[in-house]
């Protein structure tokens, strides 16, 4: 793996929701380093993703309510275990569960394995709330996917607070994750 200051030369072989990621952060002037990888479906292969990035790419995660009227994508640092309890008792929602791929393709343009901060530049109707576990605040980059699995993007975590949210029109909400029963 290598790692590409910006976009890929060429589209050829990319799917569009990719292309489009890059135009869209390109548009409001951020920049990120990339790497090209293999689908990663273990911790051996995100690890060395993470190693070429310098970051630990964020674990995401779509979920909804029961009634599958609200829907959230949750950002935490990817070796922390996540406990829906704790979670559903901080944003005062019960039941809540991973969303159908479905939902996640409706809402996000995203499939399994490439869900991402970046697919609510797709959001138009703003009907996903955006979770931030504090630890992920704290790092100076934020490591994630391009709208597909076989990409990974390093960007600066202010850029993403103030300009890339903010075009989205996405307001973030914090969460204290401790990973604990």
């Amino acid at each position: 793996m290598k790692l590409f200051n910006g976009r890929p030369e060429n589209a050829e072989g990319r799917l569009p929701r990719e292309i489009r990621t890059y135009d869209y952060l390109d548009a409001l002037g951020i920049g990120y380093l990339r790497t090209d990888h293999e689908r990663a479906d273990n911790m051996e292969a995100c690890n060395e993703i993470d190693a070429v990035l310098g970051v630990i790419i964020c674990k995401n995660l779509f979920l909804c309510n029961r009634q599958k009227t609200a829907f959230y994508l949750l950002m935490m640092p990817g070796d922390k275990k996540f406990k829906t309890k704790e979670l559903s008792r901080q944003i005062d929602s019960a039941r809540l569960s991973f969303a159908d791929p479905s939902d996640m393709l409706k809402y996000l343009d995203i499939e399994p394995g490439a869900v991402s901060i970046m697919g609510l530049m797709n959001d138009r109707e703003r009907a996903v709330q955006l979770l931030i576990d504090e630890d992920v605040l704290q790092d100076e980059y934020i490591g994630c996917h391009p709208c597909v699995c076989t990409s990974s993007l390093k960007i600066r975590t202010e850029d993403i607070l103030k300009k890339f949210l903010p075009a989205t029109g996405h307001s973030p909400r914090t969460v204290h994750l401790t990973g604990e029963d």
